[in-house]
Order: C-alpha cells, then structure tokens, then sequence
C-alpha cells in the first residue's frame, strides 16, 4: 500500500468460544480472551485451561492470533496461582500477553521466555518517553491509553522502534476514569475495577444532600432526564479509520467482552468492511486521513446496543469534552432473532430455499428480517416461511434454540445471522 501505510489488524472481543467463533468468521485477525483469573472482565464467561488450548488451535488453524489478558495487578498471595496458571499455558502458542503490572511480566518472562509482551492500557502509556520505557523492557506492543490525541499517538510512534506496534481502542465503552484506574467500585460495592470486578457505578444516578438538610435530597438535574455526571458515551471511531491507520495504529481494538455475540459479529464485521473499503481507497491514489465509509457501514453499528456514540478523545481534550451522555440508558439493538447452521437447503413453495437456523428471539411470518453475512451490510427480507424440525409449517418461531427452517431468499452459511428488519 501506498504512504507506507500498513492495514492495521481488527483485534475482537472474545468473552467466550462462540463469540470467539462470531468474531473469527466476521473478519476479526486476532481475538483478546482471559482465563478464568486475571483478566479485566471477570464477568464475561473466559476460557478455562482447555478452552483456551482449544481457542488457540481455532484460530491458528484459521490463520488467526490469539492474545491473553493478564492485566489485573495481582496480590501477593495471588502469585502462586498465577505461576501455576501461566505454567499450565506455557506451550499452548499463545500469540501475545497483555500485562500491566511489571511483576507479572517478570513472571511471564521466566515461564514463557519466548512469549510476546504486549503492555495493557491499563498501565496508562501517555508519552513517549513511557513507551520507550516499555520498549526497553522488551514490549512488542503498547496499548495506549484511549485519553491520547491523534497528535499524541503520532508523537509515540515516531520515537518508538517500526517493530513495536500501537494498539488502541476504536470502537465501545469508555471508562470515566483515567485508562480504567478506579476506585469507586471498590468503595460503594467492594468489587475492584482493578481487579476485573467493576460494578459500573458511574453508570448510577446520584443525588445531592446539603450538610445541614440530610433529609432533603436534592436531584441533580439539567434537564427532564437528568444529568449524568460521570456515565461516559460509547467510543464510535468508524468514520475515521484512515486518519488512524495514518497516524501509525496498528491495531484496532473494539471493547465488549460481555457484550453479546451478535454485538461482536455486528461491530467486527463493520471494521472488516471500512478496512476493506480503506484498502482500495488507498490502492485506487486516494489519501487515507480523506477515506469516509460507506454510509451503510454506520448504519450498522446503529443497530448494537450503545450509548451515544463520540469520537473518544482522539481529537477533543477530556478537560475540554469529557464525552460524558446526555440521556440516560442505550440506544437499543435490533434484535437477534437466529444463527444459521450447517446448510442443506430445501425448496420453499414460494421459490425461495429453506434454510437451517437456530432461534434465539421470536420471530413469525410476514415479519421483516435481515441476514448478515460477513463482508456486508444486512440485507432486508420478509419471512414469508418458516417450518418446524419435523417439517410443519408454523406462523412463529416462540421457543429459545428451536430448530427452524426459514425461507430466505438469499445464499446463507452457517454462522450467518438473522435478524430483526426495520418495517417497509
């Protein structure tokens, strides 16, 4: 490509082996997963010792990579279990490990000399002079923190070596606090956000008591709604890949390992698609930081469940715009109304062929669907048939992982998915 710019990696969000599975096949190179300790979500599903043997054979054999979080900050107490933990994983192949503290790197180190160091963003890499630091200590690739500017990311890539990459997050969640250092879980429910545990407490509303009127409270207000003095938007970063590639990312890291699979393949395979449409864009002369998405790609994303969508802090200061919401709650998903399975079509009576699906929401005849394919937005359909797993034509779909065939009339794969459309 052109500009010495390199297609930057799509890094998905594997909670489990079935989003693992959705991510892969939505056009993820490489997935991030935790084991069932030290990792920062500790409520998301993660693999156990076997899974991850499992998940790494996956997506090796499929050309993809596979990094681990160990980015909690351990206890003392805590490192036998760790040290028992990596030597169990040590010949798996895992493709990279995301650390924070330095005594799990040591560890990592001595168990795993040939493992590869990736520096998580919870070590809140804001300088240049930090990620050299890193460097130094062997790091084959920095998360930064998300409170950096494009500028700023610009600057750590011109001092740092080519074969060090820069990770950052594009697209979900965003934490109020600094790069995820945050106490205030910790303090209103005992579960440490360091620690993988946070209870979301910046998402709660709050009330204000005068000192001398305890009994009075005050509800903090800005409007009919509300205000929502720490509950941040949700990253949306799609619109401005090209100017991200350009400033030397290589790769882009979507949040959500407890979001849902339909989530993970949805906003996966909206990346896939802007990535593709930047390749060509690039090969055809055109400048990257000038590259705008199709408009349907967006669309996409409107269709998982989200906050306000920002730009992070990528080009607003968070002292200038804390992208904090506005209204309360998300915008709500179309919802996920079945996966596809292995494939035999039959024929439909009205031309089209019936397919294999698994139910996973209700869904009747004369309801307007969408399947989603890798590599394209959904595409609009009316369910005009739908048969049980012994063949009976039925008007609806009620039962959660009911067998179903379902007239469709476009080509469908396993893995494929079905979803609800929006009416004519």
């Amino acid at each position: 490509m052109n500009n010495n710019i390199v297609l930057p990696e799509i890094l998905s969000p594997a909670g489990n082996f079935e989003k693992m599975k959705a991510a892969e096949r939505f056009g993820a190179d490489a997935v991030y997963l935790a084991g069932r300790e030290f990792g920062m979500r500790s409520a998301a599903d993660n693999f156990s010792v076997g899974e991850l043997m499992d998940a790494v054979e996956y997506m090796h054999l499929r050309g993809k990579k596979v990094y681990l979080t160990v980015n909690t900050l351990p206890r003392g107490d805590e490192y036998p279990r760790l040290r028992e933990f990596l030597s169990d994983i040590s010949g798996f192949g895992i493709d990279g490990f995301i650390c924070a503290d330095l005594g799990v790197i040591a560890l990592i180190k001595e168990l795993i000399p040939d493992g590869e160091i990736h520096i998580s963003t919870q070590a809140s890499i804001c300088s240049p002079a930090a990620a050299k630091a890193y460097c130094a200590l062997g790091a084959r690739r920095l998360v930064l923190a998300r409170e950096l500017s494009l500028k700023e990311i610009k600057d750590i890539r011109d001092a740092i070596p080519d074969d060090v990459d820069l990770e950052c997050f594009v697209h979900g969640s965003m934490c109020v606090s600094w790069s995820g250092r945050c106490m205030l879980s910790n303090m209103l429910v005992g579960r440490d956000a360091n620690r993988g545990a946070c209870a979301q407490p910046c998402r709660w509303n709050y009330t204000v008591y005068e000192e001398k009127r305890p009994d009075t409270p005050i509800p903090i207000e800005e409007n009919a709604l509300g205000t929502f003095i720490m509950s941040s938007k949700d990253m949306c970063m799609i619109e401005h890949v090209g100017e991200l590639a350009e400033a030397g990312i290589t790769s882009f890291k979507i949040e959500g390992r407890i979001k849902s699979v339909y989530y993970t393949a949805v906003v996966t395979n909206a990346y896939r698609m802007a990535l593709n449409a930047l390749s060509l864009h690039i090969k055809a002369g055109g400048k990257a930081s000038d590259f705008r998405p199709d408009p349907l790609i967006l669309n996409e994303l409107m269709s998982v469940s989200h906050r306000e969508y920002c730009t992070g802090f990528y080009f607003d200061s968070p002292t200038d715009n804390p992208q904090l919401v506005s209204v309360p709650g998300y915008v709500r998903d179309k919802a996920y109304l079945a996966v596809a399975g292995e494939q035999s079509p039959d024929d439909g009576s009205d031309g089209s062929l019936l397919y294999s699906f698994t139910q996973r929401n209700k869904f009747s005849v004369g309801d307007r669907a969408e399947l989603l394919t890798p590599g394209r937005p959904g595409r609009a359909f009316t369910v005009t048939e739908i048969y049980d797993e012994e063949g009976n034509r039925v008007e609806s779909a009620p039962h959660p992982l009911q067998k179903i065939r379902v007239s469709v009339p476009f080509r469908v794969l396993e893995g494929d998915i079905l979803r609800a459309g929006d009416p004519d």
